[in-house]
């Protein structure tokens, strides 16, 4: 199947169907060995066909007839969330197997910082890789803080909330969507969210430390999302002061004609 762009016309990429038929196959594994609720499944089902509906159109935007090496690993991520989806979901209508649970969550997180060091090294980044990773991880993130909810109060889920509310409000303020300037905290407290998360998960130690553990996310969440907010609405600000002087209205002076008296003949 080909797909026509503005400058030429390129063949799909196989990678989103491969997709579909190794989520299958993991989400069938899961079934048998740990097993997997009705809920479950058709959640991990609907997770990969969407998944992998949005994935070939990114590609098709961005003219790419390969997914790349870097892609690829994040893709692989992206189907270890979809059984991660299904098990959360099972996990509601009874027990789930926590050591499948924490592995897959893990591994997930582990090839986080996989990805990126593949694209730099291999120079396959790109705008849709990027956006790729940081969709796949802020929705790991939701997962795992709705099923760690069960535990702690659903106060948790405010974790994995916070991207979807920032992106919601950017709908009604466009000026969220400017670029932030890079900031190596950003990264730190991304990955304390999913650290703590996964302690959480495992239960690995006591409840009210790993309780604390995420009060401690959620505090340093909300001071990453308040700074960005800030430094977003003062660019804003500035952006449309900028403006205004550029384009305040001139008023012309306007010349007096000052009448002399006609001298005497």
């Amino acid at each position: 199947m080909t797909f026509s762009t503005d400058s030429a016309t390129t063949t799909a990429s196989p990678g989103p169907v491969v997709g579909l038929v190794v989520e299958a196959g993991l989400l069938t594994g899961l079934a048998a060995t740990v097993g997997l609720s009705a809920g479950g499944w058709l959640a991990g089902v609907a997770y990969a066909m969407v998944l992998c509906g949005l994935l070939a159109l990114g590609l098709r935007r961005a003219g790419m007839t390969a997914m790349g090496p870097a892609n690829l690993v994040t893709f692989a991520r992206a189907l270890m969330v979809g059984g991660v989806t299904a098990m959360v979901v099972s996990s509601f209508t009874g027990p789930v197997h926590m050591a499948a649970l924490v592995t897959l969550v893990g591994v997930a997180l582990a090839l986080d910082g996989v990805d990126g060091q593949v694209a730099r090294r291999t120079g396959s980044s790109s705008a849709l890789g990027a956006r790729f990773d940081m969709e796949i991880d802020a929705f790991l993130i939701l997962v795992m803080s709705v099923f760690v909810a069960g535990t702690f109060g659903w106060w948790t889920v405010a974790i994995g909330a916070y991207r979807y509310v920032f992106v919601a409000a950017s709908w009604a303020a466009p000026w969220l969507t400017a670029q932030l300037p890079p900031k190596f905290s950003r990264k730190v407290v991304a990955a304390t969210q999913g650290v703590a998360l996964v302690v959480a998960t495992s239960h690995l130690l006591p409840s009210w430390l790993a309780g604390a553990g995420l009060v401690v996310a959620l505090a340093s969440l909300s001071w990453s999302f308040g700074r960005d907010v800030l430094w977003l609405w003062t660019a804003e600000r500035l952006r449309r002061a900028a403006a205004e002087r550029v384009t305040l209205p001139i008023v012309p002076v306007q010349r007096q004609l000052v009448c002399q008296p006609a001298a005497a003949a």
